[in-house]
């Protein structure tokens, strides 16, 4: 993990691409606006929804709820072709920072 780049928060450019390879539930319960959702288990079959990322001169920025999952998958997508960051923290440290969430049903957003 440490070949790749760790990307703080705060340090988040506002026009980031961020993937959040969580589970759908997870999704549901609170997610950053905008970001791109294609769950780990699905992103072998779903790795061109990517595509329009490749020519851009920024990483794609992916995200998980702490950070495991990310571990496994940056080697993969470098493997593909993408230029790719960790989101330090996931997306607990996102909540923590007080950035925006969005949920499935409008309920109160939840990182748990």
């Amino acid at each position: 993990m440490s070949d790749f780049s760790q990307i703080q928060v705060a340090d988040l450019a506002d026009d980031a691409v961020l993937l959040d390879i969580r589970e759908q539930d997870e999704w549901d319960r609170g997610h950053a606006p905008g970001a791109l959702h294609i769950p780990m288990s699905e992103l072998p079959a779903r790795v061109d929804e990517l595509a329009p990322f490749l020519e851009r001169e920024e990483a794609v920025i992916v995200t998980c709820r702490s950070g495991g999952r990310v571990t496994r998958v940056l080697p993969w997508l470098e493997q593909q072709g993408y230029d790719v960051a960790n989101l330090d923290g996931g997306m607990r440290a996102w909540h923590a920072a007080g950035k925006p969430l969005q949920t499935a049903d409008g309920s109160a957003a939840q990182v748990p």
